[in-house]
């Protein structure tokens, strides 16, 4: 039976543990698939421990978590459907445009390269990391408060201190940095073939009052992918901010996507 299950990689974004993707994983399998929530490399298995050890992801780069999870999806005996918020949406973008995925959703994706956008919110929600340059072989950990507002603007106050302290964990600086400077790098890491025209069919998903990568920044994004045949998608959440994917509402968002995937073709016979 779990051969002829469908999988799926769930990759998560900076400052939230793989464990965040708990519930997706729990409703995904409920409905035919095989899900997989891998951390990124050197992640610690808990978000206790992760909080414990910082410096086991310092330094990581956005080359790093990509050649991770590639390794991790060639193990696997079909293409997976990819998952990804935040950050995690940008590798979904790269390891889709690879060749590496059979469908891909990436939620309020951190900007790739050619995003040109670049709104005050999103500058404030970053500063914790990028107002530091040293911070790009550090680790990083936000504060309940740059929590709220880079995530739980959108929710209530206590219920954005409790997903701070149910989730978030130290994370890398680096794939920031190279994401913010993708626009002035030659080979930026942060740069994805969006002309691909083989690849498989991506959806994005953008909350209208996120902070941390704002609608008008997903909507650039998707923009880029107008020369390419292959299916690309957008679908808007006017009231939600980043949190979406974990907040109180997650499951709005997860049966779109899994609406999205039946309607394509990629999921689970229904």
């Amino acid at each position: 039976m779990a051969a002829t299950r469908t999988p799926v990689v769930f990759i998560h974004g900076l400052w939230l543990h793989a464990t965040s993707w708990q519930a997706w994983a729990e409703l995904f399998a409920a409905r035919g698939y095989e899900p997989h929530t891998p951390g990124w490399p050197g992640e610690p298995e808990t978000v206790a421990a992760a909080r414990e050890q910082p410096e086991a992801v310092a330094g990581i780069g956005i080359d790093d978590v990509t050649a991770h999870y590639t390794e991790i999806i060639r193990a696997l005996d079909t293409p997976p459907v990819l998952v990804g918020h935040s950050f995690g949406g940008l590798f979904v973008q790269k390891l889709l445009a690879a060749g590496l995925g059979s469908a891909g959703v990436a939620i309020d994706p951190a900007q790739i390269k050619g995003v040109k956008p670049l709104p005050l919110a999103q500058l404030r929600s970053g500063f914790p990391v990028l107002g530091n340059p040293a911070n790009r072989k550090r680790s990083v950990a936000l504060t309940k408060s740059q929590f709220r507002y880079g995530f739980g603007n959108a929710i209530p106050a206590d219920e954005s201190d409790t997903l701070f302290d149910a989730w978030t964990i130290p994370s890398p600086g680096r794939p920031l940095f190279e994401a913010a400077f993708a626009n002035f790098t030659g080979n930026s890491p942060a740069a994805v073939d969006t002309a691909n025209a083989t690849r498989g069919p991506l959806l994005f998903i953008s909350g209208g009052k996120d902070h941390t990568v704002p609608d008008v920044v997903t909507r650039a994004a998707h923009k880029l992918y107008s020369a390419s045949p292959a299916v690309t998608d957008l679908r808007q959440f006017p009231d939600r901010g980043h949190s979406l994917a974990l907040d109180s509402g997650w499951t709005e968002i997860a049966e779109s996507a899994l609406e999205w995937l039946t309607a394509k073709g990629v999921g689970p016979a229904q």
